[in-house]
């Protein structure tokens, strides 16, 4: 190809409907919204080096989300009849939000599974958090999981991801939550450079030492995540690599799922279709979940989402993540 040719060549994510090489660009309907995701906020306790939304102390691009705005959600599911089953929480750091243990009890009161993603750090470890904790988990039981983000098995690589002295920490809050009978589950990474074979055996025997109750077998016991890199020059998906792939979009976590956050400085929250994409307003579907389901605009074709994003090819696609067991 010639520089002239490479300079008007059409750039990638850049059309919703037709990808750079002139290919459809593919699209995931909503098949049964079994998921429903609550950004809880961007304020975490720690800076990782890789975060997927740059949570950090300082970052409020998202803000607290209050109980009352939560609730009315879980009000419009049971109103419109919904079939979900399960409310994730995500952050940030979810135990930083002021509400987060009002929120987990209205989940949880309606016969809902919650999950919870934490760093089981400081803000989890707080007197009144645990106390609310095992409140929950006395009335309510295994309808409550906390999946702790552990990025690697050892203290060097995961210390390196999260910050001195970090591993410790979250080993302590891992120890507490296995020690008070809690659902638990695990959440690595594999970004350096080992097999998932490795990845879990390496899991497995840190495991096995310190009794937790957690299968590194499993893939819904110990998540791991495909590294993103936005830099990266990332494929497209169109229609016809669902076939060259033998996958259905069906399998991709925006079949089943859709993400709640308050941006810093609005009036009311909004829907978006996944964890991965909380600051782009482009991918913005409504601001309730049967608007969601109709939104028929730019990225979105009557609720099926175009895959427009790099984080749609890199880490649903081909790397086979979701953030939903």
């Amino acid at each position: 190809m010639t520089d002239a040719a490479l300079l008007t060549r059409p750039a990638k994510f850049a059309d919703p409907d037709v990808t750079a090489s002139g290919g459809p660009r593919a699209r995931v309907p909503l098949v049964a919204l079994r998921t429903l995701w609550i950004a809880t906020g961007s304020l975490c306790n720690i800076t990782c080096r890789n975060c997927y939304i740059e949570s950090s102390p300082e970052n409020d691009r998202l803000a607290y989300i209050a109980r009352a705005e939560a609730a009315a959600f879980l009000d419009e599911i049971a109103r419109e009849g919904l079939p979900v089953t399960e409310i994730g929480f995500t952050g940030g750091e979810p135990f930083m939000n002021p509400d987060i243990l009002g929120m987990l009890e209205d989940v949880l009161r309606r016969g809902l599974k919650a999950l919870v993603l934490t760093n089981a750090m400081q803000p989890m470890l707080r007197a009144r958090v645990r106390d609310g904790l095992l409140a929950l988990r006395a009335a309510h039981g295994d309808r409550l999981t906390l999946r702790v983000s552990l990025d690697h098995y050892t203290r060097t690589l995961h210390d390196e991801e999260r910050g001195p002295g970090s591993f410790d920490k979250t080993l302590e809050g891992i120890d507490w939550l296995a020690r008070e009978s809690f659902s638990l589950a695990l959440a690595g990474r594999t970004c350096w450079g080992e097999s998932e074979e490795q990845a879990r055996a390496g899991y497995a025997r840190l495991i096995a030492e310190r009794r937790w109750p957690v299968d590194a077998e499993d893939a819904a016991s110990l998540v791991l995540f495909p590294e993103m890199d936005e830099t990266a020059d990332v494929p497209e998906i169109t229609e016809a690599c669902w076939t060259i792939l033998g996958k259905s979009p069906s399998a991709v976590m925006c079949a089943s799922s859709r993400m709640v956050v308050k941006r810093k400085g609005a009036a009311a929250p909004t829907v978006l279709p996944c964890t991965l994409l909380p600051y782009d307003p482009a991918f913005e579907m409504g601001a309730n979940l049967v608007e969601a389901a109709r939104a028929d605009r730019g990225m979105f074709d009557h609720g099926a989402v175009k895959l427009c994003h790099p984080h749609c090819a890199k880490f649903c696609v081909l790397g086979g993540g979701a953030c939903s067991a």
